[in-house]
């Protein structure tokens, strides 16, 4: 008999050395213009029976883990790598998630895929306090939930959910503006996020929210921004994590940008709109975090309250370099070569001629966003 559980496609970046939980496969919705990753997959909410079958089988896999630590705390490494030379490819992937997991302290876990809270309450309470009961270390669970099914639960029902162990929500708002989520077809409304958010800090989880900095394309880049600042301000989020919008092909949005509904925006239009709706943000503990390869200034992060003029600052000293050198410093991120304008200067001369001969072979502007959302288009 194979000791397996199911593993899904995504998580957050902050969830890296989390223990992935797949309690629902797919997406609800499946229908937002910018996504493909759960087009061709019909969406399931898995049984609680089901679903602690996997969480029996991670014990399993810990229990072998286990074998490696030492008495002072430490690992035997090789004898993990030895224990990962039996079993199928698949039983070997799950044990080498749940020991990768124990060696890095064992302590989150992340429930996939993307939308769990659309498990009944009950069902996930259930869950959760099973989840706990197997692995009575861990100090935080946490999850991602849709917006329209959020706004569905009441506060008194997250706080049971809290009770049972779920500490944190994230929720990919993407845009507090009725404008933009109907132009992406997002099948929410401003008023249901606030809803949502409101529920969920009620309930005393954490909540973690998405914004798109140019998913509006220009046609919408000041509403993107301003809405999304009434939203932040309506819930006081945990946390307001920034995703940078890319026009994938394959995606509706990339039709709609092909037929010329949807025009990119530029990396400055972006950037201000980051900064709008930070100097809107108004009395919000809110933390902004710039945790993806996707975002132009990766070192914009920061309290809402307590770093906003520190984070304007760094967006204002970057637009008022000349355009050549922030031409220069948008293609070496793009191409991964670098996280912040300092770093510019490590460049290889072979790197910089490269970076050169791009922009003079891209003289458009226009054309020159366009090449630098299809770079983009390789890290989502």
């Amino acid at each position: 008999m194979e000791h397996t559980f199911r593993i899904g496609p995504i998580r957050p970046p902050s969830e890296a050395e989390s223990l992935l939980l797949q309690v629902t496969n797919g997406c609800t919705w499946n229908k937002c213009k910018f996504c493909q990753l759960y087009r061709h997959t019909k969406f399931k909410a898995y049984s609680a029976d089901s679903i602690k079958e996997d969480i029996d089988n991670m014990v399993y896999h810990a229990e072998r883990a286990r074998r490696y630590q030492r008495e002072d705390g430490t690992w035997d490494i090789n004898g993990i790598n030895r224990e990962l030379m039996g079993g199928s490819e698949e039983e070997r992937q799950c044990f080498y998630m749940v020991a990768s997991w124990l060696v890095n302290g064992g302590e989150n876990v992340f429930l996939q895929d993307g939308n769990t809270t659309a498990l009944s309450s009950g069902r996930l309470t259930d869950v959760l306090r099973y989840l706990k009961q197997a692995f009575p270390q861990i100090k935080r669970i946490t999850s991602y939930g849709r917006a329209e099914n959020l706004a569905r639960v009441s506060a008194q029902d997250f706080a049971e959910l809290k009770e049972a162990g779920l500490d944190r929500i994230h929720s990919g708002f993407e845009s507090g503006s009725d404008a933009v989520l109907q132009k992406i077809n997002k099948g929410v409304t401003a008023e249901q996020e606030i809803t949502a958010g409101r529920n969920i800090k009620a309930g005393g989880i954490e909540l973690s929210i998405y914004f798109m900095p140019g998913i509006g394309g220009k046609e919408l880049t000041r509403e993107n921004a301003d809405g999304t600042a009434e939203v932040i301000n309506a819930i006081n989020p945990d946390f307001l994590r920034v995703r940078t919008a890319v026009v994938k092909p394959g995606t509706e949005l990339y039709t709609d940008f092909e037929a010329g509904n949807f025009t990119v925006c530029s990396d400055e239009e972006k950037l201000l709109e980051i900064r709008t709706v930070i100097e809107k943000a108004e009395d919000v503990d809110t933390r902004l975090v710039s945790d993806h390869i996707i975002n132009l200034l990766q070192g914009i992060k920061g309290s809402l309250r307590t770093d906003r003029e520190k984070m304007l600052g760094m967006i204002d000293d970057y637009l008022r370099q000349p355009e050549d050198e922030r031409k220069m410093y948008q293609a070496a991120r793009r191409m991964a070569r670098v996280v912040s304008p300092k770093e510019m200067e490590r460049l290889s001369d072979t790197e910089i001629q490269r970076i050169k001969k791009l922009i003079q072979e891209t003289p458009d502007p226009y054309e020159w966003e366009v090449k630098m959302n299809q770079l983009m288009c390789r890290y989502i």
